[in-house]
């Protein structure tokens, strides 16, 4: 059984992406702008609507206080999951305010917690987290990528198939020792037995 995909817009720095007709689309305030201009309807609308033009009559939104707790996307990845969503797209979301980009960071990190699969699409890079979990990447992967623990220790951490590989090791958030790692064009593996690992690539 397919598992249901979430993609949420922002209004952040944007590029183009692929979707599949029953994918769930929500648009964060002025990410609207972005999905408008090439022609996508989302099926919500979520914000304080600070940054939209002209908000439109004929898409669900829910209006959310200016004054709250959390960010605009944290409630949409909300929405998402009330909808049944199990992987969750994140666009727009990086560039256009550093500390939102730092948030959305973490929002990585807390899903990866609660076992969604979840990735942040920046211009040139895509961000990703993993908890207790492995990821794999086939032998089209290209480039760099770097492994960061997000909780204070990652335990039992592997990395398998890249320029630079560890077995068993540690990771802490106060030394990257897993930054601008390379793919060679060649299956590879990364694990952690015990924590969170924020994925760059």
């Amino acid at each position: 059984m397919n598992k249901k995909v979430c993609h949420i817009i922002g209004a952040g720095e944007f590029e183009k992406f692929s979707y599949l007709e029953n994918d769930f689309i929500i648009a964060v305030d002025g990410g609207y702008e972005h999905i408008k201009k090439i022609g996508i309807k989302p099926n919500l609308l979520i914000g304080d609507f600070d940054s939209i033009k002209n908000i439109p009559h004929d898409i669900k939104k829910i209006c959310l206080p200016t004054k709250k707790d959390f960010t605009d996307t944290y409630a949409a990845i909300q929405e998402g999951i009330k909808y049944g969503c199990e992987i969750f797209h994140i666009h727009g979301g990086t560039g256009a305010r550093f500390a939102h980009t730092i948030a959305n960071m973490q929002l990585l990190a807390d899903m990866s917690q609660k076992k969604f699969a979840t990735y942040l699409h920046g211009r040139n890079f895509t961000a990703t987290a993993i908890t207790n979990d492995k990821i794999l990447f086939d032998e089209s992967q290209k480039g760099y990528i770097s492994i960061f623990s997000h909780t204070d220790k990652s335990f039992g951490v592997n990395i398998i198939g890249l320029k630079y590989e560890l077995k068993n090791a540690v990771l802490t958030n106060k030394f990257p020792l897993g930054v601008s790692n390379e793919f060679l064009q060649k299956q590879s593996l990364i694990s952690v037995e015990r924590g969170t690992l924020i994925l760059i690539y």
